[in-house]
């Protein structure tokens, strides 16, 4: 196999260390025991070469031999196909496990990412437009209240389906959004402890720190 080359940004503000989405397949690699060393582009400097890779100028993608893949979700999704660690082989379990990957990804991030762009600015303003993404994001966290309060993980063990929905939840939990949803804020807990996603954050630290 040839060793995964993880490409992320060479630095960011302290804001986002922690949360940029290399994190996600940083966590998966450390959880398949797949090798891999980290590549760097210009966070302030993205240029032609940058888009080749990532047609949207953001980070991470995965490049093994000749196969170079972007979107974390896309890239989790490849993982799982080379480790049982992440995604199960048997047929209605593979499916499971990629059905919640996606959930993550267009159930609940999509209703996450708009709202913790104001969390993030610090934009408190009420607007009807405001209010109705608050509503938008507490319908779904309802909605994995009741999924994940009978459950460990999403499905009979841990794949990549709970690195990308623990990692959507984890930015909800940041601003401190979980308390009304214990289940969802367990699960985060829980999902968060493991030994591979606590080496995966600090690597990610470390890595942008040594740029400052």
């Amino acid at each position: 196999m040839n060793k995964l080359i993880l490409t992320t940004f060479d630095w960011v503000p302290e804001m986002p260390r922690g949360y940029v989405r290399d994190i996600r397949v940083r966590w998966a690699l450390e959880e398949a025991g797949l090798p891999y060393r980290v590549n760097s582009v210009p966070f302030r400097e993205r240029g032609a070469e940058h888009l080749l890779s990532q047609p949207f100028e953001q980070v991470p993608w995965l490049t093994d031999g000749d196969i170079s893949i972007f979107e974390s979700g896309a890239i989790l999704l490849y993982l799982g196909e080379l480790s049982e660690a992440l995604m199960p082989t048997e047929k209605s379990s593979h499916i499971e496990v990629t059905e919640w990957l996606f959930a993550a990804l267009n159930s609940v991030e999509a209703a996450s990412l708009p709202w913790s762009i104001f969390q993030f600015s610090g934009d408190t303003i009420e607007t009807p437009g405001r209010n109705h993404l608050d509503d938008f994001l507490k319908a779904r966290l309802k909605h994995m209240e009741a999924v994940l309060v009978s459950r460990e993980w999403l499905t009979n063990t841990f794949s990549v389906a709970d690195i990308a929905m623990a990692d959507v939840l984890r930015l909800i939990h940041r601003f401190n959004e979980l308390a009304e949803y214990p289940a969802c804020r367990d699960y985060v807990e829980r999902a968060t402890a493991r030994p591979a996603f606590i080496k995966a954050h600090k690597d990610q630290i470390a890595h942008f720190a040594a740029a400052d």
